[in-house]
């Protein structure tokens, strides 16, 4: 299946309509580095963000996002810093192809939908971007449409590396 294809049919509306908001809209807006784009997914009273900082100890992590225009700002500078970036591909092909989110729980009009990245995009310089990272996006269903409520960013991915090397 191409990358860029949404999984879910759109007799599925809930998860349909959660991938194009989290996978679709998202690296197109990323890519863009238009926050405008996005900007009407988000529910703003009360968002924050949790920040796993890589670590897969949920101690360690941080509400690195307690706003929504904390998180906007921090956004739109990994977008404009990604802009600037000559890569050797194009760049949304290369973020659907290491995007996978194809796991997304629905009850009534709560979701928890699991993103992840695995993937890598050439540079034009011959080294390679890796992305390596999943978020739980919390999700609510605001007068009909799909908001994100908020989510823990930024944890390893896959989960359990640090415990396979204690055990070895």
């Amino acid at each position: 299946m191409d990358p860029k294809t949404n999984p879910f049919p759109k007799s599925d509306a809930d998860r349909h309509a959660l991938w194009t908001m989290l996978v679709e809209r998202d690296i197109a807006a990323f890519v863009a580095a238009d926050w405008s784009m996005v900007d009407g997914d988000f529910r703003k009273e009360g968002f924050f963000g949790l920040n796993a900082q890589g670590s897969e100890l949920p101690d360690s992590w941080r509400l690195g996002f307690p706003s929504i225009e904390v998180y906007r700002d921090e956004w739109l500078r990994q977008a404009q810093e990604s802009a600037k970036t000559e890569f050797a591909e194009d760049l949304a092909t290369g973020i659907f192809r290491a995007t996978n989110m194809r796991d997304i729980d629905v009850s009534g009009d709560t979701a928890v939908c699991h993103k992840k990245f695995d993937g890598t995009i050439k540079k034009a310089d011959g080294s390679v971007d890796i992305l390596s990272w999943q978020t739980l996006y919390f999700c609510a269903k605001i007068k009909g449409e799909w908001k994100i409520a908020g989510f823990v960013g930024y944890m390893p991915y896959p989960m359990g590396r640090s415990r396979a090397k204690l055990k070895a």
